[in-house]
């Protein structure tokens, strides 16, 4: 028998995203975000939830553009500062020692140590209470090589990106190979 938990937003994993802006007079910022996933394939669209609160709520208005840049592993206290912390108080990237790169495609910063960017261009913002959730088309993707597989599709085992259990707030990283998508249920 399953226990009842309430009204919660328990989607496992959740993924670890640092979304980059720019404010109004052009500095970069970024913020870690686990609101987010996929929106649609064709056109390719992501979306990002965010409090109205923030700095980079106030950037993506105003720029209506944003990158994600998904951190490793080994970026896991990076990416847990620049949640910490509002760039309204602290140059998050300077404490973090981490690289703001200019897009050449939107009007958004990336992380030059993370290993994969999306560049996304607003094209939808929608109310939902407590966060505004952001819907991008991403106009770009860019992987280092290093995360790269033979084929040239980003390898899991490579990138290692961190994810969130929003329960517990704690970090994971992706567990092993398990199969295939739409060959796993043939057997059925």
């Amino acid at each position: 028998m399953k226990k009842s938990l309430g009204a919660r937003t328990l989607i496992y994993p959740s993924p670890v995203l640092v979304i980059g802006t720019y404010d109004k007079q052009g500095k970069p910022d970024v913020m870690t975000a686990s609101w987010g996933g996929i929106a649609s394939s064709e056109p390719p669209c992501v979306a990002v939830s965010v409090r109205q609160q923030t700095l980079s709520y106030q950037n993506l208005v105003d720029r209506k553009a944003f990158t994600i840049s998904i951190p490793s592993q080994q970026h896991v206290k990076e990416a847990d500062y620049i949640g910490l912390v509002s760039g309204r108080t602290a140059d998050k990237l300077v404490s973090a020692k981490l690289t703001a790169v200019k897009s050449k495609l939107v009007d958004a910063p990336y992380i030059k140590e993370f290993p994969l960017i999306l560049e996304c261009r607003v094209i939808h913002m929608i109310n939902l209470g407590m966060h505004t959730q952001f819907i991008g088309e991403v106009v770009d993707a860019k992987a280092d090589d290093q995360v790269l597989g033979p084929d040239g599709s980003v390898s899991v085992e490579k990138l290692r990106p961190l994810v969130y259990a929003p329960d517990t707030q704690q970090y994971f990283g992706v567990g092993k190979f398990i199969d295939n998508v739409f060959s796993a249920g043939k057997s059925i």
